[in-house]
């Protein structure tokens, strides 16, 4: 099957959702089919580059600068983005190939007319892959407060669902949100499609614990976005009442809106260690150095989550001490699964340093590192997800 696989993120990004593709895109060309990749890439000085990634042709497409900078030229440039893309891809030797199925990821929401065009130029399918319920969530956030701009999001969102033949959503607890009134205008099968992460080695990394002053401790890690969303200062207030305990550190790995400010407010204290940004290979030669993983959302949140970063622990056999919206989904896949612990709502500290022992006492077990890799393995591989989304376009091809 030749498959369009169109996103604004893809390596060499580190983010979750660029690994996600990646790992998607080289499953479906390990299985034989024909994978181009449209990739929205504003660091191009030309209208367009062809690469080849394992098999997987990617076609980077130059469009405007969609991160960094204000929510104003961002909103803007993301809204012109799907049209610099189509212009560009005229350009390229690429222009005129027909598709069998179109695959494509959500953040963004602006992807829509991109996805009107090439599928009505090839009369195929179309899948969503919805990892994030946006602008709902940022509404609850209170990060948009402007209402005219809230409907405008709704509006772009709502043109990007209706392009889908079929939405796959992260957790069963976000089919309420696409059933309901507000999700009635799409007239897309929704389905659930859990989050993927294909199998990495252990090559190293250049995060050395053992020369910083975490040497010899037990490492609770955080590696991912450190944005208004993920709340992490909840982690860093819990080192800052453990500063005195010499065998727990906290490691915070990544980039984000809050990194620098939390790395300047609690990166002095004994235990804590923030560091930049590493290469998703260096991933597993980091959690081989830790002990917990950290998950945290903020409790605001209404609609549920299994951040990618969960995934990538369960696959390092590493629980996790989870700090989650109520009544999210990952609270009972972590507890029926004994994978760790979860806290939901708004966290008081008594509960969480109660946390932090109940799930270093899991850690004593040895059936605990085995229980989260079986995991990891069940539910969340890149084969299972590949195969469910071919299997759901081709029913809808045959309907």
């Amino acid at each position: 099957m030749r498959i369009a696989l169109i996103a604004d993120v893809f390596p060499p990004l580190c983010s979750s959702g660029a690994i996600q593709l990646r790992d998607l895109a080289i499953e479906f060309a390990r299985q034989g089919h024909k994978v181009t990749a449209m990739i929205a890439a504003p660091e191009l000085k030309s209208p367009w580059v062809v690469e080849n990634m394992q098999g997987v042709q990617v076609l980077r497409l130059r469009t405007p600068k969609t991160r960094g900078g204000g929510y104003v030229a961002r909103t803007i440039n993301e809204f012109l983005m799907p049209y610099f893309m189509l212009r560009n891809l005229s350009l390229s030797p690429l222009a005129d190939i027909k598709f069998e199925a179109i695959i494509w990821y959500s953040p963004t929401i602006f992807l829509g007319p991109i996805i009107k065009i090439i599928k009505k130029k090839s009369n195929c399918s179309a899948y969503l892959i919805v990892r994030d319920i946006f602008p709902e969530w940022a509404w609850e956030m209170e990060l948009i407060r402007s209402k005219v701009l809230y409907y405008f999001f709704k509006l772009v969102a709502k043109h990007q669902y209706a392009q889908a033949n079929v939405i796959g959503i992260q957790t069963p607890g976000n089919k309420n949100y696409f059933l309901s009134s507000k999700a009635k205008y799409t007239g897309a099968r929704i389905e659930v499609l859990h989050n993927w992460l294909s199998e990495a080695p252990d090559v190293g990394c250049s995060i050395q614990i053992d020369n910083t002053k975490l040497s010899g401790r037990k490492i609770f890690v955080y590696a991912g976005n450190m944005g208004v969303a993920q709340n992490i200062e909840i982690f860093c207030d819990l080192a800052f009442r453990m500063q005195g305990n010499n065998e727990i550190g906290f490691l915070f790995v990544g980039r984000g809106s809050e990194s620098s400010k939390m790395s300047k407010k609690y990166g002095a204290l004994p235990n804590t260690l923030f560091c930049n940004e590493i290469p998703s290979e260096e991933i597993p030669g980091l959690y081989a150095k830790c002990l917990i993983g950290l998950v945290a959302l903020d409790f605001r949140h209404k609609s549920h989550n299994i951040p990618g970063k969960f995934l990538s622990y369960m696959q390092a056999g590493l629980p996790v001490l989870a700090c989650v919206n109520k009544g999210n989904d990952l609270i009972k896949l972590i507890e029926v699964n004994r994978v760790g612990v979860a806290i939901e709502g708004k966290v008081r500290a008594k509960l969480l340093d109660q946390a932090v022992i109940q799930v270093l006492t899991l850690t004593q077990s040895i059936d605990t590192k085995s229980r989260c890799r079986y995991l990891a393995m069940n539910m969340f591989s890149s084969a299972n997800a590949s195969l469910q989304i071919l299997s759901a376009l081709r029913e809808i091809a045959y309907v």
